[in-house]
């Protein structure tokens, strides 16, 4: 395993040390490079020491017992952090930097300034949405980490016994939250305790806080090793995180539940207006605003609707609604039981991967699977969505698939869903990025919103190319899916910004997609309690497209769709503005010769 924190400095020390005095005295000026990379090398150690759990999924040992700090002094102690590291970095010469080192500058410039300027609201005292809590991110937190040895899980069973202390921790900052007025609105919290509730099992051993205890031992350790250290985990989810659990139930349904905010924009909390401007530059990368964000979205539903009018009468209906209504409520495109759902998911997954080769000029050695969503969340969640893996310590990434409320999954949304998050959509641009040879911040901690999920919706337009949509009915999902992220522009901005209730953008989502009521329901909830985020997915996939566009027309018979693909993923996820760069320089070289 490797240990990140000896960095570029410290090696730029070592190597130092061993030099004649006159050569060290020439090195002690290090070149503007070398200080970017030792700055980079040292906010990347402080990153992982702030989220030890994040670390272990990296295979850094170094806090493998800890579980992090969920007080809002952590939350002041970052911020305070990230200004130092600010002040640093901004008197490194930037013009001396190379071209790669430029981009280092750009995404950690964004990256700290952000984090400067989020802690200075009031919303930082938001510490869960509709679909997450600190009870579902430790619950799934085995999938993430290691167990190869016993010391693996004795410090999975140390990480549990914190359990009580960071739910305490976590219902704190949740307190200031109701006290200042900044809780979830009501509108997006139907159901909310069932994520709680469901994690007490009567059953111990089904408990998802005794999931590492339920799969194979390794080699390495003896039965008696492993049957001790089970009964540990039992007796500390009996005896502490049980009982944690229930008191952040009663705490959910007597303390926050009366208290949930009765509008559902973030613009009726105090500084909300200028949080969700926060919010739009945060999740997009771009200066744009509220309304031409909102103007993009009606843009976008006009052209996309004279598309799905065009689908339904290829499939010969009469309207578009018509053609909707019956993929909606005929029994053939649903399953009858999850297994057939997870089958028919498999099935498009490996149709898919043969065709990556002729889309791609390098393809990620690390697989992944599928799972369920876990049925506490499941109801209440999304459709579908991917989960990281990790080469260091060998986990695959998982496209997880909402099995219940089989009725509303229809058969028509595979191609389109598995795209997106599986290959060519998140697998092959997380994975890839995890490979490159950048620094472990840039592979591991660059995560925008805008080029992530717009990689993710580009990536169900590529199954066009693929040949994956060869009925109406698999066209008219993926047209379906495309509307939603368009519906998203204009009912994000229209929660947040322009006062719309949840009723009116459920209307609106449902006049315009052939999403079922219950995604439907589900993703509006999305909204309100997360705000911004859904605009990322479509104005990032815009820009692709824009920018393929520009290399098509200038390049020619020359420009080739995979080289085009590889140089977007080529430098892992970057804002917008840093890819937009990235693609015209290679396609002036190119041209160049």
């Amino acid at each position: 395993m490797r240990n990140l924190f000896l960095g570029t400095a410290a090696l730029i020390a070592i190597s130092a040390a061993n030099q004649p005095a006159t050569l060290h005295a020439q090195q002690t000026a290090f070149s503007p490079d070398a200080q970017m990379a030792a700055l980079v090398d040292n906010y990347w150690a402080d990153v992982l020491k702030e989220s030890p759990v994040f670390a272990s999924s990296l295979g850094v040992d170094d806090y493998a017992s800890d579980l992090g700090d969920y007080a809002l002094a952590a939350q002041d102690r970052q911020a305070a952090s990230a200004a130092r590291f600010l002040e640093k970095l901004r008197k490194i010469d930037k013009a001396a930097l190379s071209a790669g080192a430029k981009t280092d500058y750009a995404i950690l410039e964004r990256t700290l300034s952000e984090t400067v300027e989020a802690n200075k609201m009031g919303q930082r005292v938001i510490n869960f949405t509709n679909r997450s809590g600190w009870h579902q991110s430790i619950a799934g937190m085995a999938d993430n980490l290691p167990f190869n040895k016993v010391a693996d899980y004795q410090s999975y069973n140390n990480r549990l016994k914190q359990y009580a202390r960071v739910n305490d921790e976590s219902i704190a900052v949740a307190n200031m939250a109701i006290k200042g007025g900044y809780t979830l609105p009501c509108d997006a919290l139907d159901g909310y305790e069932k994520t709680i509730s469901g994690l007490i099992t009567e059953d111990i051993k089904k408990s998802r806080f005794y999931a590492p205890y339920t799969r194979k031992k390794p080699d390495i350790m003896t039965d008696k090793e492993f049957e001790g250290l089970a009964l540990q985990a039992s007796a500390t989810i009996t005896a502490v995180i049980n009982p944690a659990v229930q008191k952040h139930y009663d705490w959910y349904v007597n303390t926050y539940k009366p208290a949930c905010a009765k509008a559902p924009g973030v613009s009726a909390q105090p500084g909300g207006a200028a949080y969700y401007d926060y919010r739009i530059r945060n999740q997009t990368t771009t200066n744009l605003s509220a309304d031409e964000i909102h103007n993009i979205g009606v843009s976008e539903v006009a052209r996309i609707r004279a598309e799905m009018i065009g689908v339904a009468k290829a499939a010969g209906y009469d309207s578009r609604e018509a053609f909707i209504a019956h993929l909606r409520t005929d029994p053939q495109y649903y399953a009858k039981t999850p297994e057939e759902l997870m089958e028919k998911v498999a099935r498009v997954t490996k149709i898919i991967d043969g065709q990556m080769p002729s889309l791609f000029g390098k393809l990620p050695r690390l697989p992944y699977g599928i799972k369920e969503i876990p049925a506490e969340i499941a109801e209440g969640t999304t459709t579908a969505y991917y989960n990281p893996g990790s080469p260091d310590i060998g986990i695959a990434g998982n496209y997880y698939v909402n099995t219940s409320k089989l009725d509303q999954r229809p058969f028509w949304e595979i191609p389109a869903l598995s795209v997106h998050e599986g290959v060519p959509g998140h697998h092959q641009q997380i994975a890839l990025q995890q490979e490159l040879p950048l620094s472990d911040f840039r592979k591991n901690g660059a995560f925008f919103t805008a080029f992530v999920e717009g990689w993710g919706l580009y990536s169900e337009r590529l199954g066009i190319e693929m040949g994956l949509y060869d009925t109406p009915a698999k066209d008219m999902g993926r047209l379906s899916y495309e509307m939603w992220r368009a519906c998203r522009l204009v009912v994000d901005t229209g929660i947040h910004a322009k006062g719309w209730s949840k009723q009116q953008a459920i209307d609106f989502m449902k006049d315009n997609t052939a999403l079922t009521e219950a995604n439907i329901e589900a993703e509006v909830n999305r909204y309100i309690s997360w705000p911004g985020q859904a605009l990322a997915y479509k104005l990032g996939e815009l820009k692709i497209r824009e920018l393929r566009d520009f290399a098509s027309k200038q390049l020619g018979a020359a420009s080739k769709l995979s080289e085009f693909h590889d140089v977007v993923l080529g430098q892992g996820a970057v804002p917008l503005d840093v890819l937009d760069a990235q693609v015209k320089d290679w396609v002036a070289r190119k041209k160049g010769g």
